[in-house]
Protein backbone atom coordinates (compact mmCIF):
# COMPACT_ATOMS: atom_id res chain seq x y z
CA UNK A 1 0.00 0.00 0.00
CA UNK A 2 1.09 3.68 -0.72
CA UNK A 3 -0.38 6.61 0.54
CA UNK A 4 -0.05 10.81 -0.01
CA UNK A 5 -0.35 13.24 2.81
CA UNK A 6 -1.29 16.38 3.33
CA UNK A 7 -1.50 18.49 7.06
CA UNK A 8 -1.89 21.56 8.12
CA UNK A 9 -2.43 24.02 11.37
CA UNK A 10 -4.97 25.91 12.43
CA UNK A 11 -6.91 25.21 9.22
CA UNK A 12 -10.40 25.76 7.56
CA UNK A 13 -12.91 22.49 6.43
CA UNK A 14 -12.97 24.29 3.37
CA UNK A 15 -8.91 24.38 3.04
CA UNK A 16 -9.02 20.31 4.01
CA UNK A 17 -11.61 19.33 1.29
CA UNK A 18 -9.56 21.44 -1.31
CA UNK A 19 -6.29 19.88 -0.62
CA UNK A 20 -8.14 16.25 -0.77
CA UNK A 21 -9.10 17.39 -4.22
CA UNK A 22 -5.89 18.26 -5.11
CA UNK A 23 -4.06 14.41 -3.82
CA UNK A 24 -6.74 12.70 -6.04
CA UNK A 25 -6.36 14.89 -8.73
CA UNK A 26 -2.45 14.56 -8.73
CA UNK A 27 -3.09 11.11 -7.96
CA UNK A 28 -5.43 10.15 -11.00
CA UNK A 29 -2.86 12.33 -12.89
CA UNK A 30 -0.23 10.19 -12.21
CA UNK A 31 -2.03 6.66 -12.41
CA UNK A 32 -5.20 6.89 -14.31
CA UNK A 33 -5.83 2.81 -13.19
CA UNK A 34 -6.41 4.71 -9.95
CA UNK A 35 -10.05 5.89 -8.69
CA UNK A 36 -11.58 7.12 -5.04
CA UNK A 37 -14.04 4.60 -4.18
CA UNK A 38 -17.69 5.51 -3.60
CA UNK A 39 -19.45 4.00 -1.24
CA UNK A 40 -19.98 5.13 2.34
CA UNK A 41 -18.87 8.20 4.64
CA UNK A 42 -17.82 7.21 8.20
CA UNK A 43 -17.74 9.98 10.78
CA UNK A 44 -15.72 8.83 13.99
CA UNK A 45 -15.52 11.28 16.94
CA UNK A 46 -13.01 9.82 19.89
CA UNK A 47 -11.73 11.17 23.02
CA UNK A 48 -8.08 12.62 22.27
CA UNK A 49 -6.49 10.09 24.56
CA UNK A 50 -8.02 7.25 22.50
CA UNK A 51 -7.24 7.96 19.04
CA UNK A 52 -4.60 5.62 18.75
CA UNK A 53 -6.94 2.66 19.91
CA UNK A 54 -9.54 3.27 17.46
CA UNK A 55 -7.60 4.21 14.55
CA UNK A 56 -5.91 0.64 15.30
CA UNK A 57 -9.33 -0.54 15.15
CA UNK A 58 -10.61 0.82 12.02
CA UNK A 59 -7.39 -0.59 10.33
CA UNK A 60 -8.68 -4.06 11.30
CA UNK A 61 -11.98 -3.90 9.62
CA UNK A 62 -10.67 -6.14 6.66
CA UNK A 63 -12.21 -5.52 3.82
CA UNK A 64 -15.08 -3.02 4.91
CA UNK A 65 -13.24 0.19 4.68
CA UNK A 66 -15.24 3.41 4.27
CA UNK A 67 -14.70 5.00 1.09
CA UNK A 68 -14.12 8.39 3.08
CA UNK A 69 -13.25 8.16 7.09
CA UNK A 70 -13.12 11.53 9.00
CA UNK A 71 -11.76 10.92 12.22
CA UNK A 72 -12.55 13.89 14.86
CA UNK A 73 -10.11 14.36 17.91
CA UNK A 74 -11.58 15.75 21.11
CA UNK A 75 -8.81 17.62 22.78
CA UNK A 76 -9.82 19.43 26.03
CA UNK A 77 -8.48 23.20 25.60
CA UNK A 78 -8.01 23.58 21.67
CA UNK A 79 -9.57 25.82 19.88
CA UNK A 80 -8.42 25.92 16.33
CA UNK A 81 -8.68 22.89 13.93
CA UNK A 82 -5.81 20.70 12.58
CA UNK A 83 -5.60 18.36 9.92
CA UNK A 84 -4.23 15.56 8.31
CA UNK A 85 -5.43 14.40 4.38
CA UNK A 86 -4.72 10.76 3.18
CA UNK A 87 -4.73 8.97 0.46
CA UNK A 88 -4.65 5.23 0.02
CA UNK A 89 -3.85 3.04 -2.65
CA UNK A 90 -2.19 -0.17 -4.28
CA UNK A 91 -0.15 0.65 -7.01
CA UNK A 92 -1.80 0.96 -10.71
CA UNK A 93 -1.15 -1.14 -13.42
CA UNK A 94 -2.64 -3.90 -14.93
CA UNK A 95 -6.39 -4.08 -15.89
CA UNK A 96 -9.27 -2.87 -14.27
CA UNK A 97 -9.36 -0.28 -11.50
CA UNK A 98 -7.90 0.40 -8.02
CA UNK A 99 -9.79 1.93 -5.55
CA UNK A 100 -8.29 4.82 -3.37
CA UNK A 101 -9.41 5.55 0.45
CA UNK A 102 -9.30 8.38 2.04
CA UNK A 103 -9.03 9.48 5.39
CA UNK A 104 -9.22 12.92 7.27
CA UNK A 105 -8.27 13.39 10.72
CA UNK A 106 -8.99 16.27 12.75
CA UNK A 107 -7.76 17.55 16.03
CA UNK A 108 -10.40 19.70 17.84
CA UNK A 109 -11.68 21.15 21.37
CA UNK A 110 -15.24 20.45 22.84
CA UNK A 111 -16.33 24.35 21.75
CA UNK A 112 -16.71 22.18 18.52
CA UNK A 113 -18.95 19.28 19.28
CA UNK A 114 -22.26 21.62 19.22
CA UNK A 115 -21.35 22.92 15.71
CA UNK A 116 -19.57 19.88 14.41
CA UNK A 117 -22.11 19.51 11.67
CA UNK A 118 -20.37 22.50 9.78
CA UNK A 119 -16.57 21.30 9.65
CA UNK A 120 -17.68 17.90 8.70
CA UNK A 121 -20.20 18.71 5.75
CA UNK A 122 -17.51 19.84 3.69
CA UNK A 123 -15.11 17.24 3.89
CA UNK A 124 -17.58 14.27 3.28
CA UNK A 125 -18.31 12.95 0.00
CA UNK A 126 -22.09 14.66 -1.24
CA UNK A 127 -24.52 11.98 -2.35
CA UNK A 128 -23.14 9.09 0.05
CA UNK A 129 -24.55 7.35 2.69
CA UNK A 130 -23.10 8.94 5.81
CA UNK A 131 -22.51 6.79 9.26
CA UNK A 132 -21.09 8.11 12.66
CA UNK A 133 -19.66 6.27 15.25
CA UNK A 134 -19.23 7.75 18.74
CA UNK A 135 -17.78 5.32 21.15
CA UNK A 136 -17.16 7.72 23.66
CA UNK A 137 -20.39 9.42 23.96
CA UNK A 138 -20.59 12.85 22.59
CA UNK A 139 -23.70 13.18 22.88
CA UNK A 140 -23.64 16.98 21.71
CA UNK A 141 -21.59 15.79 18.57
CA UNK A 142 -24.44 13.16 18.01
CA UNK A 143 -27.22 15.81 18.07
CA UNK A 144 -25.01 18.35 15.34
CA UNK A 145 -24.01 15.98 13.48
CA UNK A 146 -27.69 14.26 13.04
CA UNK A 147 -28.83 16.46 9.90
CA UNK A 148 -26.16 14.32 7.71
CA UNK A 149 -26.50 11.00 9.12
CA UNK A 150 -28.11 7.97 7.81
CA UNK A 151 -26.88 5.42 9.80
CA UNK A 152 -25.53 5.48 13.49
CA UNK A 153 -22.89 2.78 14.73
CA UNK A 154 -22.93 2.31 18.41
CA UNK A 155 -22.31 -0.64 21.36
CA UNK A 156 -25.38 -1.18 23.13
CA UNK A 157 -23.24 -3.23 25.58
CA UNK A 158 -21.34 -0.24 26.63
CA UNK A 159 -23.62 0.99 29.14
CA UNK A 160 -21.38 3.97 30.44
CA UNK A 161 -21.64 5.73 26.89
CA UNK A 162 -25.66 4.14 25.56
CA UNK A 163 -26.98 3.57 29.18
CA UNK A 164 -28.81 0.64 28.24
CA UNK A 165 -31.24 -0.11 25.10
CA UNK A 166 -33.49 2.76 25.30
CA UNK A 167 -30.36 4.66 23.61
CA UNK A 168 -30.65 2.95 20.38
CA UNK A 169 -34.57 2.92 20.50
CA UNK A 170 -34.22 6.69 20.81
CA UNK A 171 -32.01 7.13 17.65
CA UNK A 172 -33.94 4.63 15.30
CA UNK A 173 -36.43 7.40 14.85
CA UNK A 174 -34.22 9.51 13.00
CA UNK A 175 -31.47 7.51 11.76
CA UNK A 176 -31.07 3.61 10.82
CA UNK A 177 -28.81 2.01 14.10
CA UNK A 178 -26.40 -0.44 13.64
CA UNK A 179 -25.46 -1.99 16.92
CA UNK A 180 -22.23 -3.80 17.77
CA UNK A 181 -24.67 -5.90 20.25
CA UNK A 182 -26.29 -6.73 18.30
CA UNK A 183 -23.85 -8.58 16.11
CA UNK A 184 -21.93 -9.90 18.84
CA UNK A 185 -25.30 -12.15 18.38
CA UNK A 186 -24.89 -13.14 15.05
CA UNK A 187 -23.18 -16.38 15.00
CA UNK A 188 -25.64 -17.81 18.22
CA UNK A 189 -28.52 -16.62 16.72
CA UNK A 190 -27.53 -18.03 12.75
CA UNK A 191 -26.67 -21.83 14.91
CA UNK A 192 -29.65 -21.92 16.87
CA UNK A 193 -32.05 -20.96 13.67
CA UNK A 194 -30.03 -23.99 11.35
CA UNK A 195 -30.70 -26.51 14.63
CA UNK A 196 -34.03 -26.51 14.42
CA UNK A 197 -33.85 -25.83 10.44
CA UNK A 198 -34.29 -29.51 9.35
CA UNK A 199 -38.50 -30.34 9.34
CA UNK A 200 -38.33 -33.30 12.09
CA UNK A 201 -36.49 -30.38 14.83
CA UNK A 202 -39.21 -27.67 13.74
CA UNK A 203 -42.17 -28.95 16.02
CA UNK A 204 -39.38 -28.52 18.75
CA UNK A 205 -39.86 -24.95 18.74
CA UNK A 206 -43.34 -25.07 20.33
CA UNK A 207 -42.30 -27.16 23.01
CA UNK A 208 -39.56 -24.93 24.15
CA UNK A 209 -39.93 -24.39 27.85
CA UNK A 210 -36.24 -22.82 28.93
CA UNK A 211 -33.95 -20.84 27.63
CA UNK A 212 -30.52 -20.19 29.27
CA UNK A 213 -28.22 -17.31 27.68
CA UNK A 214 -24.61 -16.79 29.56
CA UNK A 215 -22.80 -13.49 28.78
CA UNK A 216 -20.03 -11.66 30.12
CA UNK A 217 -21.43 -9.44 32.69
CA UNK A 218 -21.02 -6.13 30.90
CA UNK A 219 -22.57 -7.46 27.91
CA UNK A 220 -26.45 -7.63 28.67
CA UNK A 221 -27.50 -6.14 26.33
CA UNK A 222 -26.58 -8.71 24.19
CA UNK A 223 -27.86 -11.27 25.98
CA UNK A 224 -31.33 -9.40 26.26
CA UNK A 225 -31.15 -9.03 22.57
CA UNK A 226 -30.74 -12.39 21.65
CA UNK A 227 -33.79 -13.60 24.30
CA UNK A 228 -36.10 -10.29 22.35
CA UNK A 229 -35.32 -12.05 19.02
CA UNK A 230 -35.93 -15.63 20.47
CA UNK A 231 -39.66 -14.17 21.85
CA UNK A 232 -40.36 -12.18 18.95
CA UNK A 233 -39.55 -14.44 16.37
CA UNK A 234 -41.26 -17.05 18.41
CA UNK A 235 -44.05 -14.99 19.16
CA UNK A 236 -43.97 -15.39 23.13
CA UNK A 237 -45.41 -12.22 25.16
CA UNK A 238 -42.50 -10.29 26.87
CA UNK A 239 -42.54 -9.29 30.17
CA UNK A 240 -39.83 -7.67 32.43
CA UNK A 241 -37.15 -10.16 33.82
CA UNK A 242 -36.74 -9.96 37.72
CA UNK A 243 -33.15 -9.40 38.56
CA UNK A 244 -31.68 -11.99 40.90
CA UNK A 245 -29.27 -9.28 43.06
CA UNK A 246 -25.87 -10.21 41.02
CA UNK A 247 -27.12 -13.68 40.14
CA UNK A 248 -28.72 -12.57 36.76
CA UNK A 249 -32.16 -12.12 35.31
CA UNK A 250 -35.30 -14.48 34.86
CA UNK A 251 -38.81 -14.62 34.60
CA UNK A 252 -41.50 -16.61 32.57
CA UNK A 253 -43.01 -15.35 29.42
CA UNK A 254 -46.53 -17.25 27.74
CA UNK A 255 -45.99 -18.62 24.11
CA UNK A 256 -48.57 -18.69 21.79
CA UNK A 257 -50.20 -21.52 23.47
CA UNK A 258 -49.96 -19.55 26.64
CA UNK A 259 -47.63 -22.07 28.16
CA UNK A 260 -44.50 -20.64 30.39
CA UNK A 261 -41.30 -20.33 28.82
CA UNK A 262 -38.94 -20.13 31.44
CA UNK A 263 -36.05 -17.60 30.89
CA UNK A 264 -32.60 -16.99 32.78
CA UNK A 265 -29.85 -14.53 31.30
CA UNK A 266 -27.00 -15.06 33.88
CA UNK A 267 -23.24 -13.51 34.01
CA UNK A 268 -20.08 -15.40 33.38
CA UNK A 269 -17.09 -13.97 33.46
CA UNK A 270 -14.80 -14.29 29.89
CA UNK A 271 -12.28 -12.40 28.43
CA UNK A 272 -14.50 -11.02 25.32
CA UNK A 273 -17.51 -9.06 25.00
CA UNK A 274 -20.65 -10.91 24.01
CA UNK A 275 -22.02 -14.23 24.71
CA UNK A 276 -20.47 -17.28 26.18
CA UNK A 277 -23.30 -19.64 26.21
CA UNK A 278 -26.75 -20.60 24.99
CA UNK A 279 -29.15 -23.47 26.11
CA UNK A 280 -32.12 -24.34 24.86
CA UNK A 281 -34.88 -27.22 26.40
CA UNK A 282 -37.53 -29.06 24.71
CA UNK A 283 -40.29 -31.73 25.84
CA UNK A 284 -38.89 -31.23 29.63
CA UNK A 285 -35.93 -33.73 28.58
CA UNK A 286 -34.08 -32.57 25.72
CA UNK A 287 -31.30 -29.60 25.83
CA UNK A 288 -28.94 -28.44 23.06
CA UNK A 289 -26.24 -26.15 24.48
CA UNK A 290 -23.90 -23.64 22.62
CA UNK A 291 -20.59 -22.51 24.31
CA UNK A 292 -17.65 -20.27 23.44
CA UNK A 293 -14.82 -22.13 22.28
CA UNK A 294 -11.17 -21.95 20.30
CA UNK A 295 -12.11 -21.54 16.64
CA UNK A 296 -15.76 -22.10 16.89
CA UNK A 297 -19.00 -22.66 19.11
CA UNK A 298 -18.81 -26.05 20.83
CA UNK A 299 -22.21 -27.69 20.53
CA UNK A 300 -24.28 -30.40 22.73
CA UNK A 301 -27.29 -32.63 22.86
CA UNK A 302 -28.79 -34.17 25.09
CA UNK A 303 -31.97 -36.62 25.36
CA UNK A 304 -32.56 -38.89 27.85
CA UNK A 305 -29.67 -39.14 29.26
CA UNK A 306 -27.62 -39.83 25.80
CA UNK A 307 -25.81 -37.09 24.71
CA UNK A 308 -23.36 -36.09 21.88
CA UNK A 309 -21.23 -33.05 21.11
CA UNK A 310 -19.43 -31.67 18.41
CA UNK A 311 -17.58 -28.37 17.51
CA UNK A 312 -19.09 -25.92 15.04
CA UNK A 313 -15.61 -24.71 13.16
CA UNK A 314 -15.89 -20.53 12.25
CA UNK A 315 -19.51 -19.89 13.80
CA UNK A 316 -17.53 -16.69 15.46
CA UNK A 317 -16.18 -14.01 13.57
CA UNK A 318 -14.04 -13.20 16.66
CA UNK A 319 -14.58 -9.30 18.67
CA UNK A 320 -12.07 -8.17 16.12
CA UNK A 321 -14.05 -8.54 12.56
CA UNK A 322 -17.43 -6.84 15.01
CA UNK A 323 -16.65 -3.38 13.58
CA UNK A 324 -15.99 -4.28 10.21
CA UNK A 325 -19.45 -5.97 9.95
CA UNK A 326 -20.90 -3.00 11.37
CA UNK A 327 -19.19 -0.96 9.00
CA UNK A 328 -20.73 -3.46 6.19
CA UNK A 329 -24.44 -3.34 8.08
CA UNK A 330 -24.27 0.29 7.01
CA UNK A 331 -25.05 -0.26 3.49
CA UNK A 332 -27.74 -3.21 4.78
CA UNK A 333 -31.34 -3.24 6.76
CA UNK A 334 -31.72 -5.73 9.32
CA UNK A 335 -35.34 -5.50 10.47
CA UNK A 336 -35.17 -8.05 12.75
CA UNK A 337 -33.48 -5.93 14.93
CA UNK A 338 -35.80 -3.58 15.69
CA UNK A 339 -38.03 -6.07 16.83
CA UNK A 340 -35.86 -7.93 18.94
CA UNK A 341 -35.11 -4.62 20.39
CA UNK A 342 -38.66 -4.06 21.21
CA UNK A 343 -38.71 -7.22 23.22
CA UNK A 344 -35.51 -6.81 25.00
CA UNK A 345 -36.15 -3.15 26.47
CA UNK A 346 -39.56 -5.39 27.83
CA UNK A 347 -37.64 -7.96 28.93
CA UNK A 348 -34.98 -5.40 30.79
CA UNK A 349 -37.92 -3.29 32.12
CA UNK A 350 -37.23 0.08 30.22
CA UNK A 351 -39.74 -0.15 27.82
CA UNK A 352 -42.05 2.59 27.80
Amino acid sequence: MSEDVWSAEDTTPDDIEAALRDLLRERHAADRALAPARVLNLIVVVDRDWKGEISNRLQRVGRYHASRTILCSVEPGRTTLDAVATITYEGGGGSGVHPVRERVDIDLGPEHLTRLETIVDPVIVAELPTMLWSPHGHDEAVQALRPLLDVILLDSDDEDVCGGLSYPARLRDSAYVVDLAWLRTTPWRERLAASFDPPHQRPALAQLTQVCVRHRPSSRASAALLAGWLAARLDWQAAPLHDGNGAGRSGGLRDARDREVEIRLVPCEQDVPGLAGVTVEWEGKRTLSLDRGDGGLSARESESGQERSWRVLGASRGEGLILGEGVRQALLRDVTYGQALHAALVLSGDAT
